[in-house]
């Protein structure tokens, strides 16, 4: 049998082991926790304590509660919240950023970065929110165990801890979003954000995570939506399906499109500089 299709079928076989367990558990669970309500009223994280929010008037954005944490280790930080403002008029991209998982490659954390004439940078990441001594399960996300979050944080506080703390890869895959389509997102991605801060919701592994909302943005603003499929699933493929659906500037192959995008070289080299954002999309 010829290597290419030995991995197409190893990937297949892997594909459908992954959604049956994710079935089996979401069937197990169908029953529990159902009388919970989402509550923004916990004892949370110190990292998640503050729900970010936008005050948007004409082209002047000020985002309240910037998360800008200064990681020593990935479970070590040193909590801050800042305001920023922002004009509008010079927010003119739109970055995609994939986390895949080191031991399931086909599964990733997503995120947004806004640009503002390639100078300042604003990451969105669609996440659970953490009570204190809570972590992640995936199991736990289809029993409503976690409220979701939308975190706007600094750029060095959003990629740094993956690829300097966590030795994950990160690819940070530019747009085609014209500076109208940027903006666009914007404005919808915070109503969502503004939205969570009164009425809040459960995270759900497979209908309300990073992937699926920024998807529901996305199809806000576009004219050809994008289904669900298993590239939202397996959210460690939605580059390709982003690639292929002509969403990222590419630059060859995908897989040249990909080696391009990676920044952890770059984000080891300059994770103290004040132009960090800048230095790890220099080419």
């Amino acid at each position: 049998m010829r290597p290419v299709l030995v991995h197409h079928c190893v990937f297949v076989l892997r594909l459908r082991l992954v959604m049956w367990v994710w079935l089996v558990v979401c069937c197990a669970s169908a029953t529990g926790c159902k009388t919970l309500a989402p509550s923004n009223d916990r004892h949370w994280a110190a990292d998640m304590a503050r729900l970010p929010y936008a005050e948007i008037t004409g082209s002047q954005a000020t985002i309240r509660n910037v998360r800008n944490c200064n990681y020593r280790t990935a479970d070590k930080f040193d909590v801050q919240y800042v305001d920023r403002t922002y004009d509008l008029d010079k927010l003119d991209s739109v970055d995609f950023i994939v986390m895949p998982f080191a031991e399931h490659p086909e599964l990733a954390h997503t995120m947004l970065a806004f640009g503002f004439e390639g100078k300042e940078f604003v990451d969105v990441s669609v996440e659970i929110r953490r009570e204190e001594g809570e972590a992640f399960s995936t199991s736990g996300g289809f029993v409503r165990q976690f409220e979701l979050m939308y975190v706007v944080a600094d750029e060095r506080d959003a990629i740094r801890t993956t690829t300097n703390q966590l030795l994950r890869d990160v690819y940070i895959y530019r747009t085609v979003a014209t500076p109208e389509q940027s903006r666009a997102l914007f404005h919808s991605v915070f109503r969502r954000a503004n939205q969570l801060r009164y009425e809040p919701e459960f995270y759900h592994t497979l209908t309300n995570n990073c992937t699926t909302n920024i998807l529901n943005h996305v199809n806000e603003i576009a004219t050809n939506k994008i289904h669900y499929n298993y590239q939202i699933l397996l959210p460690g493929l939605a580059d390709k399906l982003a690639y292929d659906r002509g969403l990222l500037v590419k630059h060859g192959t995908f897989e040249q499109t990909k080696a391009y995008a990676r920044v952890n070289e770059a984000a080891f080299a300059h994770r103290d500089d004040p132009d960090f954002s800048i230095e790890i999309r220099r080419r």
